[in-house]
């Protein structure tokens, strides 16, 4: 069985006008920063919260039990003046397994390149069609991609139209020459994440997160022998993405997302199916710091 998981640091945040696609709760850590004045990052937290939540990102209307659980790290890693700043951090979403209290990791981005400027109590503009300031900008990216992973999950494909949003924001902010935005530096940046899920290359990787989702952890409870043997196949369909593009941060996402998950997928069940699941794996995620994938052949 999967063990029960919930997305750490995600907890439900104050009820927003119905409809709305995100629930999002955001952390600042600004412990490596000296200032007197400190509100500034309350400040900080609040707004960005607000702007993630209550934004309407999609035509689409959500019960509030449907929203997109998700959280948001900010380190602040310096603070060039009172109202310039730069940053690491880290992004997750997760998604509701049908019929069970599980929530699954789908999306687990790591982004260094985080430069922005942020005056207390001022409101956070953004515009799809022009480019109003980078930290609405990276906002928006994120928001779009959780919530384009989130409709990959319940239907093939079904995150194009998200993606492709994301897609026009990297486009629009690329004028501002900050880091992230383009193809230059890492390749595990903003510009490649969203590069990676509206290449073509990848689309094996994301129907096999279809797959993954709607048609093997939402019957788990049902039949768990079943949804081991339709991970496997898209792990394999994975695997001619990784042929293709053996260095592309969609993998590294996917498996930041799914390494322990994986490990208790196959810890149980049809041997000859875990070893096979195991050597596909450890293909296509050799790190031993990720996830311990012995436990998959043990027993």
């Amino acid at each position: 069985m999967i063990k029960k998981a919930l997305l750490a640091g995600c907890i439900l945040w104050a009820v927003v006008a119905q409809g709305q696609e995100l629930d999002c709760t955001v952390a600042v850590n600004a412990t490596q920063i000296q200032t007197n004045d400190r509100t500034i990052f309350p400040d900080m937290k609040k707004a960005i919260e607000q702007f993630m939540n209550t934004r309407k990102w999609t035509n689409d209307t959500y019960k509030n039990y449907e929203r997109i659980a998700c959280n948001i790290l900010i380190t602040i890693t310096k603070m060039n003046s009172p109202t310039s700043f730069a940053a690491s951090v880290q992004v997750q979403s997760a998604r509701p397994v049908y019929n069970s209290n599980y929530s699954s990791l789908v999306f687990n981005f790591a982004d260094r390149d985080w430069e922005f400027e942020y005056v207390e109590s001022q409101p956070l503009e953004y515009n799809d069609n022009t480019f109003t300031n980078n930290l609405t900008s990276m906002l928006a990216v994120y928001a779009y991609l959780i919530i384009g992973i989130d409709y990959d999950t319940f239907s093939e494909m079904g995150g194009t139209p998200f993606f492709q949003q994301a897609r026009q924001a990297v486009n629009n902010a690329q004028q501002s020459n900050r880091p992230g935005w383009d193809a230059m530096g890492s390749n595990r940046n903003r510009y490649w994440i969203v590069e990676n899920l509206n290449n073509p290359q990848m689309n094996d990787l994301r129907k096999a997160v279809y797959a993954y989702h709607r048609l093997a952890l939402d019957i788990f409870d049902k039949d768990p022998d079943k949804s081991r043997e339709i991970i496997l196949k898209g792990l394999k369909d994975i695997k001619k993405v990784r042929d293709v593009n053996p260095t592309a941060v969609l993998l590294t996402s996917f498996f930041d997302a799914k390494g322990k998950e994986l490990v208790n997928i196959f810890s149980s069940g049809n041997l000859p199916v875990r070893r096979e699941a195991y050597d596909v794996i450890q293909t296509l995620d050799p790190s031993s710091t990720r996830a311990d994938y012995a436990k998959i052949i043990q027993n």
